[in-house]
């Protein structure tokens, strides 16, 4: 086991600098100037071109990416164009509701869907199934943003359950942090949700056809340790893999879902930068959620190979 972690770890290291390069890549031939926007509609050639000099914006492709590159490795991500205060201190003070958000979202996620997605297959063409399939179709279906502002609308305007925008800190109170996080949180996972009930259906309906699951109901087993133990555990490996996919949706969810209710994590930071063009913070965003993705598939991997030592070799 140590030497497969090792060798996916070793992996690793080249995916995180290719999507390195295409994080300065993309953002380089992006089309637009932070020193025209700085300097505003009144603002001279010479005085852009002194812009560009105080923000290092000059300079070819490789002479940039070199300078990005020595600094990266070093840590320093650089300083906003705007505030001036430097992007891994930025991206840090506003870390915790992002994390809170996905971590919750993930939690609701998974603890919903697998067994839906379990009791689906094992009651499969009854109006539980039906009613399972129905909402992984519609919650794939509907945005975000839509679903967003109708939660907002019913619950928290017109029954007032749940706070209408805004993030109370963790250290505030678990009970503050809690409620502020769980109608966001629910919008979030909606599509989280439909997407894993729907796989899980997929996969436990197969394997609920094999030969080993009418050997262990014949022997008497409780449904509940054939369905959970013998037919889940089997169809683990497609649910992990569509968990670990969602955290891309769940990132780019995350941008719509704290503007919509106005919690000040990455993603709201992410939609500022993006309108500011402040290059700096969105290339220390798009890499930092980068190498988590990488970090997740490597988890996920490790969870695979723990489940089946086949994938070991």
């Amino acid at each position: 086991m140590l030497p497969f972690v090792f060798w996916r770890l070793l992996a690793s290291i080249p995916v995180m600098a290719l999507v390195a390069l295409l994080v300065f890549s993309m953002l380089y031939l992006t089309p637009g100037d932070p020193a025209a926007v700085l300097g505003g509609e009144t603002a001279t050639d010479a005085d852009i071109l002194n812009i560009r000099e105080s923000l290092g914006l000059n300079g070819g492709y490789f002479e940039r990416l070199a300078r990005w590159s020595m600094a990266l490795l070093q840590g320093d991500l650089g300083n906003s164009i705007f505030t001036k205060t430097p992007v891994l201190d930025t991206i840090m003070a506003r870390l915790e509701p992002t994390a809170s958000l996905m971590a919750l979202t993930c939690i609701i996620a998974v603890v919903v869907a697998v067994p839906l997605g379990v009791v689906a297959a094992w009651k499969r063409g009854t109006v539980l199934d039906k009613f399972v399939v129905g909402g992984a179709v519609l919650g794939t279906s509907v945005p975000v943003f839509v679903m967003g502002y109708v939660l907002a609308y019913v619950f928290s305007v017109k029954l007032g359950w749940f706070p209408v925008q805004g993030y109370s800190p963790l250290a505030s109170g678990i009970d503050r942090w809690f409620m502020s996080l769980l109608l966001p949180a629910i919008v979030l996972s909606l599509a989280f949700i439909a997407s894993i009930a729907r796989i899980t259906r997929a996969t436990m309906l197969e394997t609920l056809s094999q030969d080993y699951i009418r050997t262990a109901r014949a022997k008497g087993m409780p449904e509940d340790v054939v369905l959970f133990v013998h037919g889940l555990r089997n169809s683990a490996v497609p649910v992990l893999t569509v968990i670990g996919q969602g955290v891309v949706m769940l990132i780019g969810g995350a941008v719509v879902t704290e503007t919509v209710f106005s919690i000040p994590g990455v993603g709201r930071l992410t939609a500022d930068a993006i309108f500011q063009r402040d290059y700096p913070i969105i290339q220390g965003i798009v890499l930092m959620f980068s190498f988590a993705y990488v970090l997740v598939n490597l988890v996920i991997d490790v969870f695979y190979a723990a489940m089946d030592p086949q994938m070991r070799r």
